[in-house]
């Protein structure tokens, strides 16, 4: 009927790059939005090549497959005739820039182009590089007696005016639409639920308007999209919620009169629950669809897990048997003559409980002949004390290499935050692989992961003697991680505080700082804050040659932390 619309939330997977792939999910949910009599089907940001599609759109040839795919992607609309696609794409601007671009099709006509005006630069961002910003200008559309205005991403997200002088979401609401639709590509991290339904209930309530906000889904490098497409009422309150960590394709009917949403059926919503995930719960799956959509994009069915009897190998080893299951999960024990006897045992019983296949490969012999072979060249000395310990970590990370090289598995690094913020890894040795599942997790988060793990499972998966021991590389005799750093209770707080810093969620900012300042109360204290920071500058070389992450937190290294390695932080 006139004035009440019928939307499609196109919560899509995109790939960037595959521009046939990703016409093809389209095309999809577009079916089914005409199955279910939608009069508009709406489409992430830059939904065409998947965001981000980085400097892909600086290759002539990806250029030239682009402007064959947009024709490709207007003809796509004419086999759903009288349905409404909303799509993201790059459009372009002059012979080497492009806009961020939204466009409305039907029936092999564009009839509406609207271009993202405010680009970010921040955190995991950098949309100049390749983007012109669009004219401070309201695009609306009328559609079944509805007036819909549209906005990309950002361009909702500065209503307060603290960030950029030009206020999108201010000029729409000036043209008086009846309904806004914001699609949108916005990466995870713990906290980004709350702040993304606060930003836009904020909006919606200062100019009394209903607003659609349409994400994208999937891991792609480093990020992960959590989906979890919403709609607000003119009031602000968040009505109506889309899956999380999933493709989705939920219809909803807005009606004009009310100014309200309804389901597909016509009933009325019941309303989202402020609360979302657990933290915990929050990482499984923000780490489980990463790794999962990782190794599909890269080619990998597989991955293989160096198996130290260790918490960071062991939760490694249980995110990624759900991710691909167990039957594509091998697990590498490589005992040294300073391996305890509980590293094999432990990792034995963690693998006979997550129906990992577990390999053992003694390493002893191999440092031995190492060592053994510098002390008989010109070089003249074995190696010994960290040069030995390095050794036997770079012996691991080889033979794990050669594994996947032999077998076709993804090596996963086990490495945590802790760990890498201060370096305490081994380059080519445990830094050795092609992701990392726990790198933008705190050692003492690894340890809350690995505990919520076995809750929800109801059963040990990851033996509680793994959780209990005292954490050690085993590198040497009766080596211990506290022999060589604050206890990670402390650390974390020191590390929350100087890498994450105003971006930490308010409990955890009001926490860390609490601890920090107590440290500065004391001299041991003062030189404890001080050696941290020189480590996490010291360290910068080894993180930069590391493999890419899954980023979890606000401010994760890799994309999201850039610093000069030759910089003087401190």
């Amino acid at each position: 009927m006139q004035n009440s619309l019928t939307v499609t939330l196109g919560q899509i997977n995109p790939t960037a790059g595959d521009l046939d792939g990703n016409i093809a999910l389209m095309l999809a949910a577009a079916r089914k939005a005409e199955a279910a009599s939608a009069h508009l089907v709406v489409f992430p940001e830059l939904s065409l090549t998947g965001y981000s599609p980085g400097d892909l759109l600086d290759d002539p040839a990806f250029q030239e497959r682009l402007r064959t795919a947009h024709g490709t992607l207007i003809a796509a609309s004419r086999q759903t005739p009288g349905l409404h696609w909303v799509v993201g794409l790059p459009l372009p601007a002059s012979e080497r820039r492009y806009f961020n671009a939204l466009q409305v099709l039907r029936n092999g006509e564009a009839l509406l182009t609207y271009h993202k005006q405010l680009l970010p630069t921040y955190g995991v961002f950098n949309e100049h590089r390749h983007f012109e910003p669009g004219a401070d200008t309201a695009r609306v559309l009328r559609v079944q007696g509805v007036s819909v205005g549209f906005l990309i991403c950002e361009d909702a997200w500065n209503d307060d005016g603290q960030d950029y002088p030009v206020n999108p979401f201010q000029r729409l609401a000036d043209a008086a639409p009846d309904l806004v639709i914001s699609i949108n590509a916005s990466p995870s991290d713990k906290g980004k639920r709350r702040r993304r339904h606060d930003v836009m209930a904020k909006a919606c309530a200062r100019h009394a308007l209903p607003l659609l906000y349409v994400a994208q889904v999937g891991g792609q490098d480093q990020l992960v999209f959590d989906g979890a497409s919403f709609a607000a009422d003119a009031t602000g309150a968040i009505v109506f919620e889309g899956k999380r960590f999933a493709e989705d394709t939920s219809t909803l009917i807005f009606d004009r009169g009310s100014r309200s949403f309804r389901n597909a059926r016509g009933a009325a919503l019941s309303g989202v629950p402020a609360a979302g995930l657990t933290d915990m719960e929050f990482y499984r799956q923000q780490i489980v669809l990463g790794l999962r959509d990782y190794a599909r994009r890269c080619g990998f069915t597989q991955v293989v897990v160096g198996s130290s009897g260790g918490i960071d190998s062991a939760l490694t080893l249980a995110l990624a048997a759900e991710a691909l299951g167990p039957a594509n999960v091998t697990a590498i024990t490589m005992p040294s003559v300073y391996s305890s006897a509980g590293s094999v045992a432990d990792s034995v019983a963690l693998c006979r409980n997550l129906g990992v296949t577990l390999h053992e490969v003694a390493i002893k012999s191999i440092v031995s002949a190492f060592a053994g072979t510098l002390g008989q060249s010109s070089v003249g000395a074995e190696p010994a004390g960290l040069a030995l310990e390095n050794l036997q970590a770079r012996v691991r990370g080889t033979l794990l290499m050669t594994y996947s090289n032999q077998f076709g598995p993804l090596v996963l690094t086990t490495g945590n935050k802790s760990e890498l913020s201060v370096g305490y890894c081994t380059l080519y040795g445990d830094t050795n692989g092609g992701l990392g599942l726990l790198g933008d997790l705190y050692k003492t988060e690894v340890f809350a992961l690995s505990r919520h793990i076995n809750s929800t499972a109801g059963r040990e998966l990851i033996p509680q003697a793994i959780i209990d021991k005292a954490p050690s590389a085993e590198l040497a005799p009766d080596q211990k991680d506290s022999d060589s750093l604050p206890p990670y209770e402390v650390l974390d707080e020191i590390l929350k505080v100087l890498i994450e810093g105003s971006l930490l969620e308010a409990d955890e900012h009001d926490h860390a700082h609490a601890v920090v300042q107590a440290l500065g109360g004391t001299a041991e204290g003062r030189a404890t804050i001080a050696r941290v920071k020189h480590l996490i500058a010291r360290s910068e070389y080894k993180r930069r040659q590391a493999p890419p992450i899954i980023r979890v937190r606000a401010r994760a290294f890799g994309t999201g932390r850039q610093v000069p390695i030759t910089a003087r932080q401190y």
